[in-house]
């Protein structure tokens, strides 16, 4: 098969990762910039022309797009999708997953367990907006926020208060959400191929740190996830209609909660913490699919 990854570095751990799972299945890979594909719309023949060629021929696609570049990231995506390639996630999928707040709303319509979560236009009523996730601390959250960045804990109602009026000066929208006291700055990944649960790993934020993010320094052990938690991540990647994601998943003391969906997950971390060849399981999923 042909394959494109969709990626802006072709040095990062997953891009790697990936040409070498594909090409040891003997694909051949093309790595291409999104940002530097031309889109061309016409009636009948949507193509695209990327560094004055027209790709053509294209089996599947791998996108692998940064918050940052969602929009036009997932217009080329979908432009993908109307030239009948087969994409591991689409477009639709991706733009679903990284609004928190509509990602929310599906996975609440749907009886997801989750962390009590409140969005509301800008009001100076901050007391009432905390009270009704259980009091401070609280999570404040932009809704475009990726890897810990934009995720403030507010220890007091006059702390809220302070991030809440700067997000909106910024005019940039947040959720306000339960802190849950009891995960100690820690939370689950589980990586989902094809609707099955395909390795597991525990993250710890460092000393100070309710973040467990591993670009804000945490760290990760190999972790296995009991059957609430399993289901509890499938559930979660099969209602946002993603087949290949990760699920960050919160411990608290009324069971698993699921934190945040994750539509391009990155590799290293689980292939190193779980011993599981994720790569390879990905590919596989293409080869499985692509042609249904």
């Amino acid at each position: 098969m042909n394959i494109v990854i969709l990626s802006r570095n072709i040095n990062l751990y997953s891009t790697r990762r990936l040409i070498e799972e594909a090409e040891n299945r003997n694909h051949h890979v093309e790595v291409i910039d999104p940002l530097e594909c031309d889109l061309i719309i016409e009636k009948e023949k949507p193509t695209i022309l990327y560094r004055d060629s027209y790709l053509e021929d294209i089996d599947a696609i791998i996108p692998r797009i940064g918050a940052s570049v969602t929009f036009y990231g997932c217009a080329v995506v979908r432009q993908f999708e109307m030239m009948n390639v087969f994409s591991t996630v689409s477009s639709d999928a991706i733009i679903r997953s990284r609004d928190k707040l509509r990602c929310f709303q599906h996975l609440s319509k749907a009886g997801i367990d989750m962390p009590k979560t409140v969005f509301t236009n800008y009001s100076r009523d901050i007391d009432k907006v905390i009270a009704q996730v259980g009091g401070v601390p609280v999570v404040i959250k932009l809704l475009e926020g990726t890897q810990g960045i934009g995720v403030v804990l507010a220890e007091s109602e006059n702390a809220a208060e302070s991030v809440l009026e700067a997000f909106n000066g910024l005019e940039a929208r947040a959720l306000v959400q339960e802190y849950i006291a009891e995960a100690k700055g820690a939370d689950l990944r589980a990586f989902i191929v094809d609707g099955q649960v395909v390795g597991a790993m525990k993250r710890q934020g460092k000393e100070g740190e309710f973040r467990s993010n591993l670009h804000r320094g945490g760290t990760y052990e190999q972790y296995k996830l009991d059957e609430h938690e399993i289901k509890l991540a499938v559930k979660a990647a099969r209602k946002l209609k993603l087949p290949i994601c990760g699920v960050d998943i919160l411990q608290s003391n009324r069971g698993p909660l699921v934190m945040e969906i994750n539509s391009t997950p990155g590799l290293e971390g689980i292939e190193v913490a779980s011993k599981k060849n994720i790569a390879k399981a990905i590919i596989t999923y293409i080869e499985r699919n692509r042609n249904l």
